[in-house]
């Protein structure tokens, strides 16, 4: 029996309450004053006048607990064939370590430091290591170019940045070190100090009194056992900085706190993905991202997990069972990745055959969340890993989820299509453009009712005109989600596009997502995108793209005859969709979600930037030959 409707009553009927209740989980240096002061911030903060530390939280009193041989993260590296581990006392080490050197490169409180990494274990302990010292982190994606790079440098004025000698793909290098180089350059202004982690695969030469040998800094550190102690910081000061990837303009530098943020995501891990201390947890996510912010780093340490950190693909490294083989390797209880990840899988081995290679046992639930879950693919990995599959939907503005199905709480009945109901702490509503409710099963913007809760960004950095413009005018006393959706009579959040993606056809607001839904409902399709584009007559008309299953066999001119007519079956005449067209395969960012917006300036021949996070630049060019195939451009 789930007990989430009397647990989210419990939090609506006294949110302050709540919260204090959740906040058992954390050790605080000192308290709050006030659980929540509404007139502190632009729309109030949690926890003010408390002090904490978040790098303690994570590390020092799990060790301090007896748990110290406990293995706090494992490294799974495909691309260089290794393996290693930490446990909670040698992770206490590194950290400390690590601290040290940076305090050295003169790290204060305050102060900010850029983690330019692949997916390493110094790119945690470098995440901890800023927090003990009550610095700022601001991970930077590692697949970002060097202007990309360069403008969060500008922004943020790191006083160190932590990178790397470069990055391993399955198919090549990364030269993290020479894009690090251009970055400084073109970012101007007074030049950081740079600690770089040198790997085997490519070394690099170092710029004297500038660059400095990350191993031989923290290796002299180690030797001598250093040891510092975590400096308190208010629970309302920055623990990090995120940058949105830039993929629609200029980057927002979105802020996340201390003590709600550690709050938050302590109370996710039990109550929704339903893990204890001592479980493994995997977030295949990258850390650049904000799910490896919270869910490969924070919240697996806050709770005394174990985290997987996995330096490979879900398909190519070296196959398409990758990751039933992380599972079976490391004992993996509960994993967390994007749609996109499956779907690349269920392309390659519709069938399922190299699950069975695997031992599963361990695994109980798979959660998905960063692209909209189609049901076809949350029914091929219930049927084939015989598992609850949880669809959930959050942002990297609220750092975990709002709305799910909480495993911790009893789960509840799934509904494909949707992630599930809003969690504690999120009043979400669904309205119109004028700011009015809309009815159950109404098409509207999806937006929460503030103040956000614990963990949810307070400003953005040295922006706040642009956060009140980004989040909070539109909709005064909500913030603005971006996402269009409606909710059902149970209550149910159904995710259907982001705002921009709601076509207008005559006058009427379709949902892309919907399209989708009924797209890669057929059997022989992978994945598929839609796009509005302008049409003299009816303003917009959809477009379709899809991506065929390696096993499937149908004729492209047969599926597009029968997805135009599932369509109109489905949605209405309405929907005026008569173009689908075949593509080898989507453009998406590293992260898995799929660059619509550029795409639909393809099908307009529109000018576009490209954007900064996409996966691999040559699908776009892919995408152009497929609609002049079809006589579109």
């Amino acid at each position: 029996m789930s007990v989430y409707r009397q647990v989210y009553a419990t939090w609506k009927a006294d949110p302050v309450a709540f919260w204090e209740e959740a906040a058992k989980g954390i050790d605080w240096i000192k308290k709050a004053d006030r659980v929540f002061n509404p007139d502190s911030g632009i729309y109030g903060r949690w926890f003010d006048g408390a002090t904490c530390n978040t790098c303690w939280n994570c590390v020092d009193r799990h060790v301090k607990a007896g748990d110290g041989n406990r293995v706090a993260i494992v490294h799974d590296s495909p691309v260089t064939g290794q393996v290693n581990s930490l446990t909670y006392a040698e992770l206490l080490e590194h950290v400390n370590a690590l601290a040290y050197v940076l305090r050295g490169m003169g790290v204060k409180r305050g102060d900010r430091v850029i983690i330019y990494m692949p997916m390493v274990t110094e790119a945690l302990v470098a995440m901890l290591a800023t927090a003990r010292l009550g610095a700022i982190h601001s991970v930077v994606f590692g697949g970002f170019a060097a202007a990309e790079l360069a403008t969060r440098i500008v922004d943020a004025e790191p006083k160190v940045i932590v990178s790397a000698s470069c990055g391993i793909e399955p198919t090549h290098l990364v030269d993290y070190k020479k894009l690090l180089d251009e970055a400084i350059e073109i970012a101007g202004g007074e030049t950081p100090k740079c600690l770089i982690l040198q790997r085997e695969r490519q070394r690099c030469s170092l710029i004297p009194l500038r660059d400095f040998d990350y191993l031989d800094e923290v290796g002299a550190a180690l030797d001598v056992k250093a040891y510092v102690a975590c400096v308190p910081v208010a629970a309302t000061d920055p623990l990090y900085i995120l940058y949105t990837s830039g993929t629609t303009g200029q980057p927002k530098g979105v802020v996340r706190d201390n003590g709600g943020h550690m709050v938050a995501l302590k109370w996710s891990m039990e109550n929704h993905y339903g893990v204890a201390p001592g479980d493994v947890f995997w977030a295949a996510s990258d850390v650049g991202w904000v799910v490896g912010h919270s869910y490969i780093c924070y919240g697996p340490l806050l709770h005394g997990c174990t985290t997987v950190l996995y330096e490979g693909k879900p398909v190519g490294t070296p196959d398409a069972g990758a990751f039933w083989r992380v599972i079976d390797d490391h004992r993996v209880n509960a994993l967390f990745t994007a749609p996109t990840a499956f779907r690349a899988i269920r392309k390659q081995d519709p069938d399922g055959k190299l699950i069975g290679r695997y031992d599963l046992s361990t695994f109980r639930t798979l959660f998905l969340a960063g692209e909209r879950s189609d049901a076809s693919t949350i029914r091929w990995a219930e049927e084939k890993l015989g598992c609850p599959v949880i669809d959930h939907w959050w942002q990297t503005e609220t750092g975990w989820a709002m709305s799910g199905n909480p495993v911790g709480l009893g789960a509840l009945p799934v509904k494909y299509g949707s992630p599930g109901l809003p969690m504690p702490g999120y009043d979400i509503q669904v309205l119109d453009d004028d700011g009015r409710t809309v009815p159950p099963g109404d098409l509207g913007n999806i937006v929460v009712k503030l103040p956000l809760p614990p963990s949810g960004t307070p400003t953005l950095w040295n922006a706040e005109a642009r956060f009140r413009k980004a989040y909070l005018e539109d909709f005064p006393g909500y913030y603005a989600t971006s996402d269009a959706g409606f909710m059902d009579e149970d209550g149910y959040i159904f995710i259907m596009a982001r705002t921009d993606d709601v076509i207008n056809v005559a006058g009427h607001r379709l949902s892309t997502g919907q399209m989708e839904e009924i797209i890669t409902a057929h059997p022989d399709i992978a994945e598929a995108a839609v796009v509005g584009r302008t049409d003299e007559t009816k303003g917009q008309l959809p477009l379709g793209f899809y991506v065929m299953n390696d096993n499937a066999t149908s004729d492209p001119e047969e599926i597009e005859r029968e997805l135009v007519k599932s369509v109109r079956e489905t949605i209405g005449a309405v929907a005026s969709f008569r173009t689908v067209v075949p593509v080898s395969r989507l453009p998406k960012t590293r992260s898995g979600k799929i660059l619509r917006a550029t795409m639909q300036k393809i099908a307009e021949d529109a000018d576009y930037k490209l954007p900064a996070a996409i996966e691999d630049p040559a699908v776009l060019d892919e995408i152009k030959t497929a609609l002049k195939a079809r006589g579109l451009l």
